[in-house]
């Protein structure tokens, strides 16, 4: 399955099956899951705007079409799948992850396409909590007389636009931290050579993780030691921005970047401020301690080769301090595992997160 004439990314993307009913019609669930599955296939190409699917279907509930939403700019979702249905649409019911937006930004309502479109019933996953939606786009249809139905696969849609979701309510990028390791916790040898601590698969991986980043940062001593492009490469995908803490060497290859002296809430602030909806902290050692111990990291991606460096002088995952007692060490819980070639990729978030209790009261970003 493509949509708009790119593959669904199997790496991401839980693959959809079918279940209709046997006249052929399809119920609100398994909408949902071929919307998100839409959603799925554009994830890299529509920040700072959400990746959402939208899924037509007749007043038969048999499927007319599907749509997602276009780079920036573009058509959402909910416009781009009423196009491709035309007049069928009428009487029908349309199924989207996201509730439709009622307010004019690059692109006119979405609720606008729906009312004029004559759908009798419209599907949500969940709610947008960007202050200029904010159920104001459901409100218009009940009061346009169209049925709404709330809640559909709302966990799966939530998981889906976490860093989306996480900005809109918190001013902020979502701040995803990627370390590559050993089993036994090594990240570099004692002589500070690390590549390649993981496989071809891995890497790959980390380059999806890159284009689905809107900025990706490093420390100054990671531009130094090892002169990284930071560009995305392997898959499709928008190059993020590049920062730097820290300043980097004239002739560096990370150039041009952004390079940051300052506080990290500050920066997160900035960020958050310019619509970057997620950060990638790539490292090194130094910079992802300071982001952990500031509690900044709202999700840990650490992959881990099977491989022992031995011995006690393997540079360690996070150089945090010792735990005095079993009581004050650190817990997170874990969120994915998953087999990546001959690696393994851990996804695991924390207990608490200061930054995520931060509340703003403007919207930031792009419109949406």
């Amino acid at each position: 399955m493509t949509v708009e004439g790119r593959p669904l990314d199997p790496i991401v993307c839980d693959r959809f099956h079918p279940c209709v009913h046997r006249d052929g019609s399809m119920d609100h669930t398994t909408a949902m899951s071929m919307a998100i599955e839409a959603a799925c296939g554009v994830r890299r190409f529509t920040s700072p705007n959400p990746w959402v699917g939208a899924v037509v279907l007749s007043a038969q509930g048999d499927l007319i079409a599907t749509g997602a939403t276009e780079p920036a700019g573009g058509a959402h979702a909910e416009v781009v799948a009423l196009r491709s249905a035309g007049e069928e649409a009428r009487g029908g019911t349309i199924v989207a992850t996201l509730e439709p937006c009622s307010h004019h930004g690059r692109t006119p309502p979405c609720v606008d396409a729906i009312i004029a479109a004559g759908v009798a019933r419209v599907v949500v996953g969940i709610t947008d909590p960007d202050p200029r939606v904010a159920g104001t786009g459901l409100a218009a249809l009940r009061q346009a007389g169209i049925e709404v139905v709330e809640g559909v696969l709302a966990d799966r849609v939530t998981d889906q636009l976490t860093p989306y979701l996480h900005h809109r309510r918190t001013g902020r990028p979502y701040v995803v931290c990627k370390v590559a390791a050993s089993l036994d916790g090594g990240t570099a040898a004692p002589d500070g050579s690390s590549r390649w601590i993981t496989g071809p698969s891995a890497r790959t991986d980390v380059h999806r993780l890159r284009a689905e980043s809107d900025a990706i940062l490093v420390g100054a001593g990671t531009v130094r030691a090892d002169d990284p492009a930071l560009t995305v490469r392997h898959v499709e995908g928008r190059d993020p921005v590049r920062i730097v803490l820290g300043h980097a060497p004239p002739e560096a290859r990370v150039r041009p970047c952004t390079e940051w002296t300052e506080d990290l809430d500050a920066l997160l602030d900035r960020l958050g401020g310019q619509g970057v909806l997620q950060l990638l902290v790539e490292g090194g050692a130094t910079v992802v301690r300071s982001f952990h111990d500031a509690g900044l990291i709202d999700l840990y991606v650490i992959y881990l080769a099977p491989a022992f460096f031995g011995g006690a002088g393997a540079r360690p995952l996070l150089g945090l301090a010792t735990a005095a007692t079993i009581d004050d060490i650190w817990r997170g819980r874990f969120v994915g595992v998953e087999r990546v070639g001959d690696d393994l990729r851990i996804e695991l978030v924390p207990q608490t997160s200061p930054h995520r209790d931060k509340r703003r009261t403007q919207p930031t970003g792009a419109p949406p």
